[in-house]
Protein backbone atom coordinates (compact mmCIF):
# COMPACT_ATOMS: atom_id res chain seq x y z
CA UNK A 1 0.00 0.00 0.00
CA UNK A 2 1.51 3.38 -1.14
CA UNK A 3 1.77 6.11 1.65
CA UNK A 4 0.29 9.35 1.32
CA UNK A 5 3.34 10.79 0.48
CA UNK A 6 4.46 8.45 -2.20
CA UNK A 7 1.14 8.83 -3.49
CA UNK A 8 1.15 12.35 -3.96
CA UNK A 9 4.32 12.27 -5.61
CA UNK A 10 3.30 9.73 -8.31
CA UNK A 11 -0.11 12.13 -8.64
CA UNK A 12 2.64 14.88 -9.21
CA UNK A 13 4.42 13.24 -11.99
CA UNK A 14 0.80 11.95 -13.89
CA UNK A 15 0.01 15.87 -13.94
CA UNK A 16 3.87 16.49 -15.12
CA UNK A 17 3.13 13.72 -17.81
CA UNK A 18 -0.02 15.12 -19.18
CA UNK A 19 1.56 18.56 -19.90
CA UNK A 20 4.36 16.49 -21.76
CA UNK A 21 2.44 14.21 -24.01
CA UNK A 22 0.09 17.71 -24.88
CA UNK A 23 3.60 19.63 -26.33
CA UNK A 24 4.73 16.24 -28.33
CA UNK A 25 4.21 16.74 -32.16
CA UNK A 26 5.32 13.35 -32.95
CA UNK A 27 3.70 10.22 -33.05
CA UNK A 28 6.27 7.59 -32.91
CA UNK A 29 7.58 9.60 -29.78
CA UNK A 30 4.57 10.57 -28.50
CA UNK A 31 3.91 6.50 -28.35
CA UNK A 32 7.43 6.38 -26.41
CA UNK A 33 6.20 8.64 -23.84
CA UNK A 34 2.86 7.28 -23.51
CA UNK A 35 4.74 3.72 -22.84
CA UNK A 36 7.58 5.26 -20.94
CA UNK A 37 5.33 7.50 -18.14
CA UNK A 38 3.22 4.48 -17.71
CA UNK A 39 6.19 2.56 -16.20
CA UNK A 40 7.00 5.22 -14.44
CA UNK A 41 4.56 6.36 -12.56
CA UNK A 42 3.05 1.87 -11.88
CA UNK A 43 6.82 1.05 -11.63
CA UNK A 44 6.78 -1.30 -14.01
CA UNK A 45 9.70 -3.13 -15.51
CA UNK A 46 8.76 -3.63 -18.98
CA UNK A 47 5.93 -2.77 -21.13
CA UNK A 48 4.03 -2.95 -24.80
CA UNK A 49 1.82 -0.07 -26.29
CA UNK A 50 0.06 -1.55 -29.42
CA UNK A 51 -1.93 -0.02 -31.71
CA UNK A 52 -5.48 -0.68 -33.07
CA UNK A 53 -5.04 -1.00 -36.93
CA UNK A 54 -7.54 0.93 -39.00
CA UNK A 55 -9.44 -1.97 -39.83
CA UNK A 56 -10.06 -2.87 -36.59
CA UNK A 57 -8.89 -5.99 -37.17
CA UNK A 58 -5.91 -6.13 -35.53
CA UNK A 59 -3.27 -5.04 -32.35
CA UNK A 60 -0.30 -4.02 -34.15
CA UNK A 61 2.96 -3.58 -31.70
CA UNK A 62 3.99 -0.22 -31.50
CA UNK A 63 6.50 0.18 -28.51
CA UNK A 64 8.26 -2.63 -26.60
CA UNK A 65 10.54 -1.73 -23.44
CA UNK A 66 11.72 -3.98 -21.08
CA UNK A 67 14.59 -2.54 -18.35
CA UNK A 68 15.62 -6.34 -17.20
CA UNK A 69 16.56 -7.24 -20.25
CA UNK A 70 17.86 -4.00 -21.72
CA UNK A 71 14.89 -4.11 -24.87
CA UNK A 72 14.03 -1.14 -26.72
CA UNK A 73 12.15 -1.65 -29.88
CA UNK A 74 10.28 1.01 -32.00
CA UNK A 75 9.81 5.11 -30.98
CA UNK A 76 13.28 6.97 -30.62
CA UNK A 77 15.42 3.84 -29.57
CA UNK A 78 16.47 2.98 -33.45
CA UNK A 79 15.35 -0.32 -33.42
CA UNK A 80 12.83 -1.89 -35.93
CA UNK A 81 10.36 -4.32 -33.98
CA UNK A 82 11.45 -8.06 -34.95
CA UNK A 83 9.50 -9.88 -36.87
CA UNK A 84 8.65 -12.28 -33.67
CA UNK A 85 6.25 -9.28 -32.59
CA UNK A 86 3.24 -10.03 -34.80
CA UNK A 87 0.02 -8.41 -34.95
CA UNK A 88 -2.47 -10.26 -32.84
CA UNK A 89 -5.63 -10.84 -34.64
CA UNK A 90 -9.10 -9.22 -32.10
CA UNK A 91 -11.17 -12.08 -33.85
CA UNK A 92 -10.16 -15.29 -35.04
CA UNK A 93 -10.91 -17.15 -38.60
CA UNK A 94 -14.42 -17.59 -37.39
CA UNK A 95 -15.59 -14.71 -36.69
CA UNK A 96 -14.99 -14.82 -33.13
CA UNK A 97 -13.58 -12.59 -30.68
CA UNK A 98 -9.95 -13.40 -29.39
CA UNK A 99 -10.77 -12.76 -26.03
CA UNK A 100 -8.15 -15.74 -24.58
CA UNK A 101 -5.12 -12.96 -25.29
CA UNK A 102 -5.12 -10.29 -22.51
CA UNK A 103 -4.64 -7.46 -24.67
CA UNK A 104 -6.98 -8.29 -27.40
CA UNK A 105 -9.47 -8.69 -24.48
CA UNK A 106 -9.05 -5.66 -23.32
CA UNK A 107 -9.14 -3.57 -26.53
CA UNK A 108 -12.41 -5.59 -27.56
CA UNK A 109 -14.10 -5.07 -24.12
CA UNK A 110 -12.43 -1.84 -23.68
CA UNK A 111 -11.95 -2.55 -19.77
CA UNK A 112 -8.84 -3.19 -18.15
CA UNK A 113 -7.27 -6.45 -16.65
CA UNK A 114 -5.14 -6.54 -14.01
CA UNK A 115 -3.46 -10.05 -13.41
CA UNK A 116 -1.34 -10.91 -10.41
CA UNK A 117 1.14 -13.96 -12.02
CA UNK A 118 0.59 -15.30 -15.15
CA UNK A 119 1.41 -18.35 -14.79
CA UNK A 120 -1.57 -18.72 -12.66
CA UNK A 121 -4.69 -17.12 -14.60
CA UNK A 122 -7.11 -18.72 -15.76
CA UNK A 123 -9.28 -17.65 -18.83
CA UNK A 124 -6.18 -16.10 -21.10
CA UNK A 125 -3.44 -17.88 -23.41
CA UNK A 126 -0.16 -17.05 -21.64
CA UNK A 127 1.91 -19.58 -24.05
CA UNK A 128 3.35 -16.92 -25.96
CA UNK A 129 4.48 -15.21 -23.07
CA UNK A 130 6.08 -18.25 -21.80
CA UNK A 131 8.06 -18.88 -24.92
CA UNK A 132 9.35 -15.78 -24.72
CA UNK A 133 10.16 -16.41 -20.76
CA UNK A 134 11.68 -19.24 -21.56
CA UNK A 135 13.93 -18.30 -24.56
CA UNK A 136 15.35 -15.05 -22.08
CA UNK A 137 15.03 -16.16 -18.48
CA UNK A 138 12.65 -13.87 -17.60
CA UNK A 139 9.63 -14.02 -15.43
CA UNK A 140 6.63 -12.62 -16.66
CA UNK A 141 4.72 -12.20 -13.78
CA UNK A 142 2.37 -9.36 -12.87
CA UNK A 143 0.05 -7.54 -15.83
CA UNK A 144 -1.68 -4.33 -16.08
CA UNK A 145 -3.25 -4.27 -19.51
CA UNK A 146 -4.85 -1.31 -20.16
CA UNK A 147 -7.22 0.21 -23.14
CA UNK A 148 -6.87 3.15 -24.18
CA UNK A 149 -10.37 5.21 -25.32
CA UNK A 150 -10.21 8.39 -28.12
CA UNK A 151 -13.15 11.19 -27.43
CA UNK A 152 -16.06 8.82 -28.87
CA UNK A 153 -15.30 5.93 -26.62
CA UNK A 154 -13.78 3.89 -29.29
CA UNK A 155 -10.62 1.80 -28.26
CA UNK A 156 -7.41 2.98 -30.19
CA UNK A 157 -4.71 1.33 -28.52
CA UNK A 158 -3.67 -0.51 -25.41
CA UNK A 159 -1.01 -0.10 -22.43
CA UNK A 160 0.48 -3.55 -21.19
CA UNK A 161 2.45 -3.11 -18.27
CA UNK A 162 4.57 -6.40 -17.01
CA UNK A 163 6.18 -6.73 -13.40
CA UNK A 164 5.21 -3.80 -10.90
CA UNK A 165 8.44 -3.54 -9.09
CA UNK A 166 8.97 -2.88 -5.44
CA UNK A 167 12.06 -2.70 -3.54
CA UNK A 168 13.59 -4.58 -6.40
CA UNK A 169 10.83 -7.37 -5.82
CA UNK A 170 8.13 -8.20 -8.59
CA UNK A 171 4.77 -7.70 -6.82
CA UNK A 172 1.55 -7.72 -8.26
CA UNK A 173 0.05 -3.97 -9.56
CA UNK A 174 -2.28 -1.88 -6.74
CA UNK A 175 -5.18 -0.82 -7.36
CA UNK A 176 -3.37 2.80 -7.23
CA UNK A 177 -1.10 1.53 -10.21
CA UNK A 178 -4.82 0.35 -11.34
CA UNK A 179 -6.17 4.11 -11.53
CA UNK A 180 -2.79 5.76 -12.21
CA UNK A 181 -2.94 3.90 -15.55
CA UNK A 182 -6.52 4.19 -16.63
CA UNK A 183 -6.00 8.21 -15.80
CA UNK A 184 -2.95 8.55 -18.00
CA UNK A 185 -4.60 6.07 -20.33
CA UNK A 186 -6.94 8.71 -20.56
CA UNK A 187 -4.74 11.59 -20.80
CA UNK A 188 -2.76 9.93 -23.50
CA UNK A 189 -5.54 8.59 -26.00
CA UNK A 190 -6.96 12.34 -26.33
CA UNK A 191 -3.35 13.51 -26.80
CA UNK A 192 -2.97 10.42 -29.30
CA UNK A 193 -6.00 11.06 -30.84
CA UNK A 194 -5.65 15.41 -31.41
CA UNK A 195 -1.80 14.47 -32.67
CA UNK A 196 -3.58 11.91 -35.20
CA UNK A 197 -5.99 14.27 -35.91
CA UNK A 198 -3.48 17.16 -36.27
CA UNK A 199 -1.45 14.68 -38.45
CA UNK A 200 -4.16 14.08 -40.60
CA UNK A 201 -5.24 17.61 -41.44
CA UNK A 202 -1.68 18.17 -42.11
CA UNK A 203 -1.85 15.00 -44.52
CA UNK A 204 -5.14 16.33 -46.09
CA UNK A 205 -3.42 20.16 -46.56
CA UNK A 206 -0.45 18.50 -48.45
CA UNK A 207 -2.79 16.55 -50.63
CA UNK A 208 -4.29 19.78 -51.24
CA UNK A 209 -0.94 21.36 -52.06
CA UNK A 210 0.43 18.34 -54.39
CA UNK A 211 -3.47 18.68 -55.82
CA UNK A 212 -2.13 22.50 -57.56
CA UNK A 213 1.10 21.32 -58.15
CA UNK A 214 -0.18 18.20 -60.08
CA UNK A 215 -2.95 21.02 -61.77
CA UNK A 216 0.23 22.55 -62.76
CA UNK A 217 1.87 19.51 -64.03
CA UNK A 218 -1.03 18.68 -66.21
CA UNK A 219 -1.14 22.20 -67.68
CA UNK A 220 3.15 22.05 -68.37
CA UNK A 221 5.40 19.18 -67.93
CA UNK A 222 7.81 21.61 -67.62
CA UNK A 223 7.28 22.89 -64.30
CA UNK A 224 5.51 19.94 -62.22
CA UNK A 225 8.94 18.81 -61.69
CA UNK A 226 10.28 22.11 -60.85
CA UNK A 227 7.18 22.24 -58.54
CA UNK A 228 8.39 18.72 -56.66
CA UNK A 229 12.54 19.19 -57.04
CA UNK A 230 12.41 23.07 -55.31
CA UNK A 231 10.96 21.83 -52.15
CA UNK A 232 13.59 19.08 -51.96
CA UNK A 233 16.85 21.33 -52.60
CA UNK A 234 15.25 23.98 -50.25
CA UNK A 235 15.51 21.63 -47.19
CA UNK A 236 18.94 20.37 -48.09
CA UNK A 237 19.77 24.26 -47.73
CA UNK A 238 17.68 24.50 -45.10
CA UNK A 239 19.49 21.43 -42.52
CA UNK A 240 23.26 22.60 -44.33
CA UNK A 241 22.17 25.98 -42.97
CA UNK A 242 20.61 24.52 -39.07
CA UNK A 243 24.40 22.28 -38.91
CA UNK A 244 26.55 25.67 -39.81
CA UNK A 245 28.78 26.13 -36.40
CA UNK A 246 30.64 29.50 -37.77
CA UNK A 247 30.02 32.15 -40.20
CA UNK A 248 27.10 34.83 -40.60
CA UNK A 249 24.74 31.22 -40.00
CA UNK A 250 26.13 29.84 -36.83
CA UNK A 251 23.37 31.25 -34.91
CA UNK A 252 20.59 30.16 -37.33
CA UNK A 253 18.77 27.10 -36.25
CA UNK A 254 15.81 25.26 -37.55
CA UNK A 255 12.61 23.49 -35.19
CA UNK A 256 10.24 20.64 -36.32
CA UNK A 257 7.84 23.64 -36.40
CA UNK A 258 10.22 26.02 -38.35
CA UNK A 259 11.13 22.96 -41.12
CA UNK A 260 7.18 22.39 -41.51
CA UNK A 261 6.65 25.90 -42.50
CA UNK A 262 9.15 26.00 -44.84
CA UNK A 263 7.93 22.91 -46.44
CA UNK A 264 4.99 24.09 -47.15
CA UNK A 265 5.92 27.61 -48.45
CA UNK A 266 8.23 25.68 -51.15
CA UNK A 267 5.47 23.39 -52.06
CA UNK A 268 3.80 26.31 -52.52
CA UNK A 269 6.00 28.66 -54.20
CA UNK A 270 4.75 28.63 -57.53
CA UNK A 271 1.17 27.76 -56.86
CA UNK A 272 0.33 31.46 -59.31
CA UNK A 273 1.74 29.43 -61.86
CA UNK A 274 -2.33 28.10 -62.10
CA UNK A 275 -3.18 31.45 -63.59
CA UNK A 276 -0.47 31.55 -66.51
CA UNK A 277 -1.48 30.68 -69.81
CA UNK A 278 0.09 27.38 -71.10
CA UNK A 279 1.49 28.86 -74.35
CA UNK A 280 3.49 31.14 -72.16
CA UNK A 281 4.78 28.19 -70.18
CA UNK A 282 5.99 26.02 -72.81
CA UNK A 283 6.90 28.42 -75.12
CA UNK A 284 10.12 26.63 -76.87
CA UNK A 285 10.59 28.98 -79.76
CA UNK A 286 9.94 32.58 -80.56
CA UNK A 287 7.00 32.10 -83.07
CA UNK A 288 5.51 29.36 -80.74
CA UNK A 289 1.61 29.99 -79.48
CA UNK A 290 -0.46 26.89 -79.49
CA UNK A 291 2.02 25.52 -82.31
CA UNK A 292 5.18 26.62 -83.53
CA UNK A 293 4.04 29.24 -86.30
CA UNK A 294 7.61 28.95 -88.37
CA UNK A 295 5.97 26.85 -90.59
CA UNK A 296 3.41 29.07 -92.14
CA UNK A 297 6.63 30.92 -92.68
CA UNK A 298 7.78 28.01 -94.30
CA UNK A 299 4.73 27.94 -96.62
CA UNK A 300 5.39 31.44 -97.41
CA UNK A 301 9.27 30.90 -98.72
CA UNK A 302 7.53 28.08 -100.54
CA UNK A 303 4.79 30.65 -102.30
CA UNK A 304 7.59 33.06 -103.05
CA UNK A 305 9.62 30.63 -104.89
CA UNK A 306 6.78 29.08 -106.99
CA UNK A 307 6.14 32.97 -107.50
CA UNK A 308 9.93 33.39 -108.77
CA UNK A 309 9.55 30.63 -110.97
CA UNK A 310 6.32 31.49 -112.56
CA UNK A 311 8.65 34.76 -113.16
CA UNK A 312 11.50 32.77 -114.78
CA UNK A 313 8.68 30.96 -117.10
CA UNK A 314 6.78 33.64 -117.83
CA UNK A 315 9.84 35.82 -118.85
CA UNK A 316 10.76 33.10 -120.90
CA UNK A 317 7.59 32.79 -122.92
CA UNK A 318 7.82 36.85 -123.59
CA UNK A 319 11.24 35.84 -125.35
CA UNK A 320 14.12 37.06 -122.36
CA UNK A 321 17.27 35.25 -122.56
CA UNK A 322 16.46 31.48 -120.87
CA UNK A 323 19.79 30.96 -119.11
CA UNK A 324 20.11 34.62 -117.31
CA UNK A 325 16.35 33.91 -116.73
CA UNK A 326 17.13 30.49 -114.94
CA UNK A 327 20.66 32.29 -113.32
CA UNK A 328 18.33 34.99 -111.78
CA UNK A 329 15.68 32.25 -110.61
CA UNK A 330 18.15 30.12 -108.88
CA UNK A 331 20.04 33.42 -107.37
CA UNK A 332 16.62 33.78 -105.87
CA UNK A 333 16.51 30.30 -104.37
CA UNK A 334 19.40 30.59 -103.00
CA UNK A 335 18.77 33.66 -101.40
CA UNK A 336 15.14 32.56 -99.96
CA UNK A 337 16.85 29.29 -98.60
CA UNK A 338 19.44 31.18 -96.85
CA UNK A 339 16.48 33.79 -95.38
CA UNK A 340 14.54 30.68 -94.44
CA UNK A 341 17.81 28.88 -92.78
CA UNK A 342 18.27 32.46 -90.76
CA UNK A 343 14.54 32.58 -89.54
CA UNK A 344 14.92 29.37 -88.10
CA UNK A 345 17.84 29.55 -85.96
CA UNK A 346 16.26 32.92 -84.74
CA UNK A 347 13.00 31.46 -84.08
CA UNK A 348 14.89 28.70 -81.87
CA UNK A 349 16.04 31.86 -79.36
CA UNK A 350 19.68 29.90 -77.53
CA UNK A 351 21.51 32.61 -78.96
CA UNK A 352 21.66 36.24 -78.73
CA UNK A 353 20.65 38.38 -81.66
CA UNK A 354 22.79 40.63 -82.86
CA UNK A 355 21.76 44.42 -83.95
CA UNK A 356 22.49 43.06 -87.53
CA UNK A 357 20.32 39.78 -87.11
CA UNK A 358 17.40 42.33 -85.61
CA UNK A 359 17.86 44.65 -88.76
CA UNK A 360 18.08 41.48 -91.44
CA UNK A 361 14.50 40.36 -89.59
CA UNK A 362 13.22 43.60 -90.47
CA UNK A 363 14.85 43.90 -93.62
CA UNK A 364 12.95 40.50 -94.32
CA UNK A 365 9.58 41.74 -93.26
CA UNK A 366 9.76 45.22 -95.30
CA UNK A 367 11.82 43.63 -98.29
CA UNK A 368 9.18 40.26 -99.22
CA UNK A 369 5.62 39.88 -99.69
CA UNK A 370 3.72 37.03 -100.51
CA UNK A 371 0.07 37.05 -102.32
CA UNK A 372 -2.95 34.79 -100.07
CA UNK A 373 -5.65 32.57 -101.34
CA UNK A 374 -7.16 35.59 -102.45
CA UNK A 375 -4.73 36.56 -104.37
CA UNK A 376 -3.96 40.32 -102.61
CA UNK A 377 -0.34 40.55 -101.30
CA UNK A 378 0.73 40.39 -97.77
CA UNK A 379 3.35 41.62 -95.64
CA UNK A 380 5.77 38.42 -95.09
CA UNK A 381 5.56 39.13 -91.57
CA UNK A 382 3.01 40.38 -89.31
CA UNK A 383 3.74 42.22 -86.62
CA UNK A 384 3.33 39.89 -83.90
CA UNK A 385 5.84 37.70 -85.82
CA UNK A 386 8.32 40.16 -86.49
CA UNK A 387 8.00 41.60 -82.51
CA UNK A 388 9.06 37.85 -81.75
CA UNK A 389 11.62 37.02 -84.55
CA UNK A 390 12.99 40.26 -83.03
CA UNK A 391 13.52 39.32 -79.40
CA UNK A 392 17.36 39.83 -78.55
CA UNK A 393 17.46 36.66 -75.91
CA UNK A 394 15.21 33.81 -75.15
CA UNK A 395 11.66 33.23 -76.40
CA UNK A 396 9.52 35.64 -74.45
CA UNK A 397 8.52 39.09 -75.28
CA UNK A 398 8.81 41.76 -72.98
CA UNK A 399 4.79 41.14 -72.24
CA UNK A 400 4.83 37.45 -71.97
CA UNK A 401 8.39 37.87 -69.39
CA UNK A 402 5.52 40.00 -67.40
CA UNK A 403 3.16 37.60 -67.77
CA UNK A 404 5.67 34.92 -66.33
CA UNK A 405 6.48 37.43 -63.65
CA UNK A 406 2.78 38.17 -62.44
CA UNK A 407 2.79 33.94 -61.00
CA UNK A 408 4.79 35.29 -58.13
CA UNK A 409 2.64 38.40 -57.21
CA UNK A 410 -0.50 35.68 -58.01
CA UNK A 411 1.21 33.06 -55.91
CA UNK A 412 1.79 36.06 -53.19
CA UNK A 413 -2.14 37.01 -53.54
CA UNK A 414 -3.57 33.55 -53.31
CA UNK A 415 -0.96 32.87 -50.29
CA UNK A 416 -2.02 36.02 -48.49
CA UNK A 417 -5.66 35.37 -48.96
CA UNK A 418 -5.27 32.07 -46.54
CA UNK A 419 -6.27 32.35 -42.99
CA UNK A 420 -2.87 30.81 -41.78
CA UNK A 421 -2.51 29.25 -38.23
CA UNK A 422 0.45 30.93 -36.27
CA UNK A 423 2.94 28.38 -37.07
CA UNK A 424 2.79 29.17 -40.34
CA UNK A 425 2.08 32.52 -40.77
CA UNK A 426 5.59 33.13 -42.69
CA UNK A 427 4.38 30.89 -45.60
CA UNK A 428 3.51 33.81 -47.80
CA UNK A 429 6.85 35.80 -47.31
CA UNK A 430 8.93 32.90 -47.66
CA UNK A 431 7.11 31.80 -50.75
CA UNK A 432 6.89 34.77 -52.36
CA UNK A 433 10.42 36.28 -52.04
CA UNK A 434 12.11 33.86 -54.37
CA UNK A 435 12.44 35.89 -57.35
CA UNK A 436 13.58 39.22 -55.11
CA UNK A 437 17.32 39.99 -55.35
CA UNK A 438 20.05 41.06 -52.36
CA UNK A 439 20.67 44.34 -54.56
CA UNK A 440 16.86 45.05 -54.35
CA UNK A 441 16.34 44.67 -58.44
CA UNK A 442 13.98 41.61 -58.22
CA UNK A 443 10.60 41.25 -58.07
CA UNK A 444 7.88 41.91 -57.51
CA UNK A 445 8.61 44.32 -54.53
CA UNK A 446 12.08 44.75 -55.31
CA UNK A 447 13.06 43.83 -51.79
CA UNK A 448 16.54 44.24 -50.58
CA UNK A 449 18.57 41.57 -48.64
CA UNK A 450 18.11 43.13 -44.84
CA UNK A 451 14.44 43.36 -45.80
CA UNK A 452 14.05 39.13 -46.60
CA UNK A 453 14.33 36.37 -44.06
CA UNK A 454 17.09 33.06 -44.29
CA UNK A 455 14.39 31.04 -45.21
CA UNK A 456 13.32 33.55 -48.25
CA UNK A 457 16.92 33.94 -49.55
CA UNK A 458 17.10 29.86 -49.21
CA UNK A 459 14.14 29.48 -51.69
CA UNK A 460 15.86 32.18 -54.37
CA UNK A 461 18.98 30.01 -54.46
CA UNK A 462 16.81 26.62 -55.01
CA UNK A 463 14.92 27.91 -58.03
CA UNK A 464 17.39 29.07 -59.87
CA UNK A 465 19.68 25.83 -59.14
CA UNK A 466 16.95 23.96 -59.75
CA UNK A 467 16.01 26.08 -62.91
CA UNK A 468 19.43 25.69 -64.48
CA UNK A 469 20.40 21.99 -64.48
CA UNK A 470 16.53 21.01 -64.89
CA UNK A 471 16.75 18.38 -68.18
CA UNK A 472 12.70 19.16 -69.16
CA UNK A 473 12.77 22.33 -69.80
CA UNK A 474 11.76 22.96 -73.68
CA UNK A 475 14.12 25.84 -74.34
CA UNK A 476 17.53 24.82 -72.85
CA UNK A 477 19.33 21.94 -72.18
CA UNK A 478 20.07 20.28 -68.97
CA UNK A 479 23.24 22.46 -67.35
CA UNK A 480 26.16 20.55 -65.55
CA UNK A 481 26.90 21.28 -62.04
CA UNK A 482 29.71 23.12 -62.98
CA UNK A 483 28.04 25.51 -65.65
CA UNK A 484 25.13 26.03 -63.12
CA UNK A 485 27.73 27.00 -60.25
CA UNK A 486 29.87 28.73 -62.54
CA UNK A 487 25.97 31.22 -63.23
CA UNK A 488 25.73 31.16 -59.40
CA UNK A 489 29.00 32.60 -58.50
CA UNK A 490 28.07 35.09 -60.73
CA UNK A 491 24.73 35.92 -59.30
CA UNK A 492 26.61 36.04 -56.10
CA UNK A 493 28.76 38.40 -57.32
CA UNK A 494 26.16 40.85 -58.99
CA UNK A 495 24.03 40.39 -55.78
CA UNK A 496 21.47 38.64 -57.32
CA UNK A 497 21.77 35.40 -54.34
CA UNK A 498 22.92 35.92 -50.96
CA UNK A 499 26.59 35.53 -50.92
CA UNK A 500 26.82 33.27 -47.09
CA UNK A 501 24.17 30.91 -47.75
CA UNK A 502 25.55 30.13 -50.91
CA UNK A 503 28.96 29.46 -49.42
CA UNK A 504 27.17 27.28 -47.16
CA UNK A 505 25.71 25.98 -50.26
CA UNK A 506 28.71 25.16 -51.47
CA UNK A 507 30.66 23.90 -48.33
CA UNK A 508 28.11 21.54 -47.66
CA UNK A 509 28.54 20.10 -50.83
CA UNK A 510 24.06 20.19 -51.34
CA UNK A 511 24.62 20.54 -55.34
CA UNK A 512 26.64 16.83 -55.34
CA UNK A 513 23.77 15.28 -53.01
CA UNK A 514 21.44 16.87 -55.05
CA UNK A 515 23.09 15.48 -58.51
CA UNK A 516 22.78 11.96 -57.21
CA UNK A 517 19.13 12.38 -56.64
CA UNK A 518 17.67 14.12 -58.93
CA UNK A 519 20.13 14.92 -61.69
CA UNK A 520 21.48 12.56 -65.29
CA UNK A 521 24.82 11.13 -64.11
CA UNK A 522 26.85 13.19 -67.00
CA UNK A 523 25.43 16.52 -65.42
CA UNK A 524 27.38 15.64 -61.84
CA UNK A 525 31.04 16.51 -63.04
CA UNK A 526 31.96 17.53 -59.67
Amino acid sequence: MDTAQDLFRRLEQLNDIGASLSSERNIEGLLEKILLAAKTITRADGGTLYRVSEDRRFLSFAIVRNDSLGIAFGGTSGQPLPDKFRDLPLHGEDGQPNNSMVAAYAALHARTVNIADAYDADGFDFSGTRRFDASTGYRSRSFLTVPMKNHEGEVIAVLQLINAMVAGQVVEFSHEDQRLAESLASQAAVALTNRQLIQQLETLFEAFINLINIAIDEKSPYTGGHCQRVPELTMMLAEAADQARDGPLKDFSLSDQDRYELKIAALLHDCGKVTTPVHVVDKATKLQTLFDRIHLIDTRFEVLRRDARIAMLEACLAGADAEASEAEYAARCRQLDEDRAFLHKANIGGERMSDADVARVQAMAEGYQWRDASGRLQPFLSPNELENLSIRAGTLTQAEREIINYHIVATIRMLEALPWPKHLKRVPEYAGGHHERMDGKGYPKGLRREDMSWQARMMGIADIFEALTAGDRPYKPAMKLSQALSIMENFRDNGHIDPDLFQVFLAAGVPQEYGKWFLHAEQVDL
